[in-house]
């Protein structure tokens, strides 16, 4: 594989971003990189979420790219940080119900990285922080909510969709909508544009 765009990401909601920008993607390959062992490296180290988040979007890229010549590879990480704990995607609903109570009635951050790599050359990288005001929710709206979303909730990092009844669960969102989501579209698009990788 030679030119084009590569999404080093099995995030559907990344690809889905991308399509619906309708970016010729030459292909969706995840990387094999151990995040737990990314974090849990920074976290001892006391690195900030910010530095983890980066550090694992060039990762995924790097990865990639050792086996797609020329192409721009695009890896992307989204860490939940709330008072001073990383939280990671749950592993089952009792856990995302247990994530979304700790998170209840506090606000917290989606530390969103992407990062662009050609040839072993981080081409350029961009962080954002958008910040979510979770209000204090019933239990019983909780349980509810848990019910009627299932599975889905695993797959996001804050264990809901804000795209989605999750919406819900927030008094206030400041930040990018699609930042949010877990790829600052915006601001990979601009890059992406001045590169001549899409049209100007």
């Amino acid at each position: 594989m030679t030119d084009g765009l590569i999404l080093a990401s099995a995030s559907p909601t990344r690809a889905r971003l991308l399509a619906m920008a309708e970016l010729d993607l030459v292909v969706v390959a995840p990387a094999a990189v151990d995040e737990g062992a990314i974090k849990r490296r920074f976290q001892a180290a006391g690195r900030t979420a910010v530095d983890c988040a980066l550090a694992l979007a060039e990762a995924k890229a790097r990865d990639v790219a050792e086996r797609r010549d020329r192409a721009f590879v695009i890896g992307a990480d989204q860490l939940l940080a709330c008072n001073g704990t990383w939280f990671d995607k749950p592993s089952d609903l009792a856990e995302a119900r247990a994530q979304l109570r700790a998170l209840r009635g506090h606000a917290h951050e989606l530390v969103t990285a992407v990062c662009v790599v050609q040839n072993r050359t981080r081409l350029w990288h961009t962080v954002s922080r958008p910040r979510l005001f979770m209000r204090e929710f019933s239990d019983a709206f909780l349980d509810d909510y848990i019910v009627a979303e299932g599975a889905a909730v695993l797959g996001s990092v804050g264990a809901y969709r804000l795209e989605g009844r999750g919406v819900q669960l927030f008094t206030r969102v400041q930040g990018d909508y699609f930042t949010i989501l877990g790829l600052p579209l915006l601001e990979l698009l601009g890059f992406l544009r001045d590169r001549g990788r899409v049209p100007s």
